[in-house]
């Protein structure tokens, strides 16, 4: 029985999800997307470009929007719907 010290997770493998790569899309810059479903909080749409996720305030699914990009994170990005 071994009683060393530390412990953790990183001793027992754990690593944070990284997608390899540059993400698919760029902040500031336009898109047009199909919204499919609603977000987990009912607050934001949700669509995919390479199935990368973004959360688009203010739409539904069912809806074809141009949006444009505010914030891109390491898992999905947020966007806004350009009028």
């Amino acid at each position: 029985m071994s009683y060393r010290r530390g412990g953790g997770y990183r001793d027992r493998g754990y690593r944070p999800f990284r997608p390899s790569g540059p993400s698919p899309v760029q902040e500031g810059k336009e898109y047009e997307v199909d919204i499919t479903e609603t977000s987990r909080r009912g607050d934001a749409g949700v669509a995919k470009i390479e199935n990368f996720v973004i959360f688009v305030t203010n739409a539904k699914p069912g809806d074809h929007v141009k949006i444009k990009i505010t914030r891109v994170g390491n898992r999905y990005a947020t966007a806004d719907i350009v009028k």
